[in-house]
């Protein structure tokens, strides 16, 4: 057996142990779409719900149409991703669920799930100004530490996040524009990424 040989024996056995211990069926035009939801939520959000020179009051209706909205879009964002990812592992022959995913998931919730918490005792508190980047620094921090079950290249979005997220802590007066930057604008940018490098490899 030639080098060569060996060399491409021990590369699929690296990328079948990559396989195994990943899972790497996200899709990037689920990501585009987020985006674009995001984008568009905020479009509704900017012109219809947030009063304009004043804040939104907790009990106000805008405030609970706000957070349907959010809610709205972040459902339609997961249904979306579920969706596309499901077909892509179907195309790749590799299964949706298995002690991978499980684990990808749990390390993607336990971030985030603390971020939601801790930002709505904010809230209760009437602290509204850092919500913006609260919610960037947590939703990178759940991207991060989920990147190692998933595609690896998903951490360099998380970084964006939690660098953009930080930049908003420190102007909370540009919450809005940098939370449509971050959900919206980077993910359009990240999808398309992924859906061109998605393309390229076949």
């Amino acid at each position: 057996m030639s080098d060569q040989d060996y060399l491409k024996d021990i590369s699929e056995i690296k990328d079948l142990m990559n396989r195994s211990s990943r899972f790497i069926s996200l899709s990037g035009l689920s990501g585009i779409l987020a985006g674009l939801y995001a984008i568009a939520g905020a479009a509704i959000a900017y012109f219809y719900l947030i009063p304009e020179g004043e804040y939104l009051v907790l009990d106000s209706w805008n405030f609970k149409t706000l957070v349907a909205l959010l809610l709205g879009i972040a459902v339609l964002s997961i249904v979306t991703a579920f969706l596309l990812t499901t077909r892509k592992a179907k195309r790749n022959n590799e299964k949706i669920w298995d002690e991978t995913t499980r684990r990808l998931l749990i390390n993607f919730m336990i971030p985030l799930v603390t971020g939601g918490i801790y930002i709505l005792i904010k809230l209760q508190s009437q602290h509204y100004g850092l919500t913006g980047a609260l919610m960037l620094i947590f939703y990178g921090l759940a991207l991060v530490n989920a990147a190692k079950y998933t595609l690896s290249k998903i951490r360099y979005l998380g970084y964006a996040e939690i660098i953009l997220g930080l930049v908003c802590a420190a102007l909370p007066g540009y919450g809005f524009w940098f939370w449509v930057a971050g959900f919206g604008i980077l993910h359009v940018l990240y999808g398309s990424w992924m859906y061109v490098m998605e393309k390229k490899e076949g």
